[in-house]
Formats: C-alpha cells, sequence, structure tokens
C-alpha cells in the first residue's frame, strides 16, 4: 500500500516537471518568435495573433473544454489521468510568461528552434512515459479514434498539421521553416525520452559450450536464460542456443568471458525496448 502510494505521488511528480518543462520550451523558445506549433499551444497562438487574449488564458479555456469532452467519451478514468496536465500546464505557461527574463533567452531562430524542439519533446515524453496525457488537442484524435477506428497517430498529425497550416497566414516564411524544424526535434526527443533507460539488449550465442555460457549469465552477470533447441546448418549438429537480455554494461562483460571459452561463439545483439519480467521490473526471486 505504501509502495503503491509512493508511485502515484512519483508519477504525478514527474507529470508536473514534464508540463514545466513543455511550458518553458514554448514561452521561452516558441512565443517570442513566432514560431508555429501545433496542438493546443498552436490554437492559442492563433487566437492570441487575432485578439491579444495571452496565450496561458486561451489553452486554460481549451483544455477545460477538452477535459470536459474527454470526460463523457473517454471516461473517468481517462479524466482522472488527464485532469494534472489541464489545470498545470496552463498554469505554468502564466508562471513563464509573467517570468521576466524568459521570453528573451535568445534572438537567435535556429538555436530558438532546436532549444524549443528539445524541451517541448522532453516535457511531452516525460508526461506519455507516465501514462498520462497533456489533454487539450490530444483529446479529439482520441475520441475520433474510438469512433472510427483511425490510428490515433494519424488523427494526432492531421490535427497538428491543420493548427501548423491555420498559423501560416500569421508567420513569415523562417517562421514556418523553423516551425516544421521544431516539430521534427520535437518527435526526435520525446520518442527518446519515452524509451529512456528502458533499451536493453538481446544476445543470441551459438555455441557447443553453452552450458558453461549458461553458468557464466547465472553466476558472473546475475542474468538469467533461455535455451533454446537449434539445429546447426553445416554440420547438422543439435544443440542448445543460450538467450539472455543484459544491460549495455553487462555485454561487454558477457562477450569477453564468451570468446574466453569458446573463441569460436556465434553471437548475435539487438537492441530491445520495455523488457518486462524478473530481474527488470520484478524483483528477483529464487523459484
Amino acid at each position: 500500500m505504501k509502495n503503491n502510494f509512493f508511485k502515484k505521488c512519483l508519477e504525478m511528480a514527474v507529470i508536473v516537471i514534464g508540463n514545466a518543462i513543455l511550458a518553458f520550451g514554448i514561452c521561452a523558445f516558441i512565443t517570442p518568435h513566432g514560431i508555429i506549433v501545433g496542438g493546443a499551444s498552436g490554437l492559442g497562438l492563433i487566437v492570441k495573433q487575432i485578439t491579444g487574449i495571452p496565450l496561458s488564458l486561451v489553452v486554460y479555456v481549451i483544455n477545460i473544454i477538452m477535459f470536459i469532452a474527454g470526460y463523457f467519451f473517454l471516461g473517468k478514468s481517462f479524466a482522472a489521468k488527464t485532469l494534472l496536465s489541464t489545470i498545470i500546464f496552463p498554469t505554468f505557461l502564466t508562471i513563464f510568461e509573467n517570468t521576466p527574463g524568459v521570453t528573451h533567452l535568445t534572438n537567435d531562430l535556429l538555436l530558438s528552434s532546436v532549444y524549443a524542439g528539445i524541451f517541448v519533446g522532453g516535457g511531452l515524453g516525460l508526461v506519455l512515459r507516465m501514462g498520462a496525457s497533456t489533454g487539450g488537442m490530444d483529446i479529439p484524435p482520441l475520441v475520433l479514434n474510438k469512433k472510427t477506428g483511425i490510428s490515433t497517430t494519424v488523427l494526432i498529425n492531421g490535427f497538428d498539421c491543420i493548427i501548423l497550416a491555420l498559423q501560416v497566414p500569421f508567420s513569415n516564411v523562417e517562421q514556418i521553416l523553423y516551425g516544421i524544424l521544431v516539430v521534427l526535434i520535437t518527435a526526435l526527443v520525446m520518442d527518446k525520452m519515452i524509451l529512456l533507460g528502458e533499451s536493453k539488449i538481446q544476445v543470441l550465442v551459438i555455441s557447443p559450450k553453452w552450458n558453461e555460457i549458461q553458468s557464466i549469465l547465472y553466476d558472473q552477470i546475475d542474468r538469467g536464460c533461455t535455451l533454446m533447441n537449434i539445429t546447426t546448418g553445416y554440420k547438422k549438429q543439435d544443440m542448445y542456443a543460450v538467450m539472455s537480455v543484459v544491460s549495455r554494461r553487462e555485454l561487454v562483460t558477457l562477450t569477453n568471458e564468451i570468446l574466453k571459452i569458446d573463441e569460436a561463439a556465434f553471437i548475435i545483439t539487438n537492441e530491445t525496448h520495455n523488457v518486462r519480467g524478473r530481474g527488470f521490473t520484478l524483483p528477483n526471486i529464487d523459484l
């Protein structure tokens, strides 16, 4: 019970930090230079250009409307995960908009675009990593996905393209081109942030000395393994192949130890993500 409470508090803290990073990236690097951006922030910039209403206030209204829609169409569970971001994100926008110096960090458009992509992608990645949503314009694609079955990714990208296109009349060519750069960097950083720390190496070893290799994994690397029945292609010998998942640091040690035993061992490595199970997401318990 205590561990579950601590986990929930940690998730909420990460969501708050993610929203703060996202809001800082927008206020410090996007809005001062009029760079186009997607999502609720993009809609907010359009309304700000037309009416002069502060970005944070527009985003507040959009987030609340979309939160209500999400509650009715996607259920209470989704609404609960989205509530924090719905309130926190525009609050951070208000804070950073009114913090002296934040909106004047640099006058270089290229530098602003690169850092905007890093901060926006990093903030979004942290929030999505916790299984939460930033709310706002994430919700219409999810509703349409539920009703039509069209891919959520396709719908999100479609909505973002429409929002980006609506900002074109208020932007010059440079702002549009830099906006595209922000979108590309954001996508790259977001993917990396979501998978940060999740990357592991899957190792497949084919050697007649499989039993000794299995012992190395158990005794020196402290990892489990799976034995797979195989038949070699050239000599048609029946033997076991040893498969395991290790960290990058452990891979170097494992490879060196295997080659000490069998210099001709056939070793295949592949990067893998989101490993679940004993030794990774579950404690090591002897069975």
